[in-house]
């Protein structure tokens, strides 16, 4: 499972025409699910990812989590964080798990990261999505499940 982490000042999603979810300052995440992840990969990040020191303290160091400065998340789907783009100019998404699997581990790792942070918003698996979000910082982080997890690919 793959999350990319932006520290933002406010984001929001559109989908389908419909507002679906916005937030203040936070973390905007964009998460892909990969054939083979299950709910341990889901816990694993949002475990992480509610702990991810990335905002400043009151000496201007990045030593306070989203949690610690009352942030909150919005969580956006994309299979395009799976692409394999070794070959030629056109990447394949072969690598995405299959849509009802991983609209079932999205929908989980949302659970887990409103549990532990306290307010998730989230885009519309499948559907044609837009954002729009001031970055802070900026400050991105790509995190992989089979990192903090340990797992062979």
């Amino acid at each position: 499972m793959i999350a990319v982490i932006q520290r933002v000042n406010h984001a929001e999603v559109v989908a389908d025409g419909i507002l679906t979810g916005k937030i203040g300052k936070g973390l905007y995440i964009l998460l892909g699910v990969e054939k083979g992840d299950s709910q341990s990969d889901a816990i694993a990040l949002a475990e992480k990812i509610s702990k991810l020191r990335i905002f400043s303290d009151e000496n201007g160091k990045m030593n306070l989590s989203v949690t610690d400065v009352g942030g909150e998340v919005l969580s956006v789907s994309n299979f395009t964080l799976c692409a394999n783009y070794a070959h030629g100019n056109r990447p394949d998404y072969f690598g995405a798990e299959h849509p009802i699997l991983a609209n079932e581990l999205y929908l989980f790792f949302n659970a887990e990261i409103a549990k532990r942070i306290g307010k998730c918003e989230a885009g519309v698996f499948g559907a044609d999505m837009h954002t729009l979000m001031s970055t802070d910082g900026p400050v991105t982080i790509f995190m992989d499940s089979y990192v903090l997890l340990k797992k062979e690919r």
